[in-house]
């Protein structure tokens, strides 16, 4: 009974495949939904720490993939949170809070995405990056499958009006 059960387990081997199958695609999903590469780094690297040590959760039937990024969403908004809340001590305190500005180097499209709310972003990531159904995406995020319509549309939307290309307009314009 007991080998059977360990059968369901990933094994080193198999746990070592699957980090190196999905470690990129992980953190580049992670990326878009969070708009800062290192900080995508950090959590799908710590994402996986605990994933090691909870193998038993991780079986090979099961959706291994979606229990990473769902750990390390988690801790990217812990790690939001906190700092929120010590920028608002900061702020409190009259301090003035050490606070980085995006660097030129950014792209459009990730500087389009940080203007979105977070939800609608996560929600476009999902869907596009990491090609999940509506119906997928609402069991990810615990959300309606209604309201992940909802965010893709309204994600769509305003990706649309922020991406416009400017020489198409002044060219229309003319």
């Amino acid at each position: 009974m007991k080998r059977e059960i360990r059968e369901w387990w990933l094994s080193v081997e198999e746990f070592e495949e699957f980090y190196a199958q999905t470690v990129a695609r992980l953190t580049g999903q992670l990326y878009v939904m969070l708009g800062d590469l290192h900080e995508a780094q950090d959590v799908v690297q710590e994402a996986f720490v605990r994933g090691w040590s909870r193998r038993r959760q991780l079986d090979r039937d099961g959706r291994p993939e979606a229990w990473i990024r769902t750990v390390a969403w988690r801790l990217a908004v812990s790690r939001w949170r906190f700092r929120r809340r010590s920028a608002e001590a900061w702020r409190r305190s009259g301090a003035p809070p050490d606070v980085e500005g995006p660097g030129p180097e950014q792209v459009a499209l990730v500087g389009a995405l940080r203007e979105l709310p977070p939800q609608q972003r996560r929600t476009l990531a999902l869907h596009y990056l990491c090609d999940l159904t509506v119906e997928q995406i609402a069991q990810e995020t615990q959300l309606s499958t209604s309201t992940v319509k909802t965010h893709l549309a309204r994600g769509r939307g305003a990706l649309a009006l922020r991406l416009q290309d400017p020489c198409r307009e002044e060219a229309s314009g003319d």
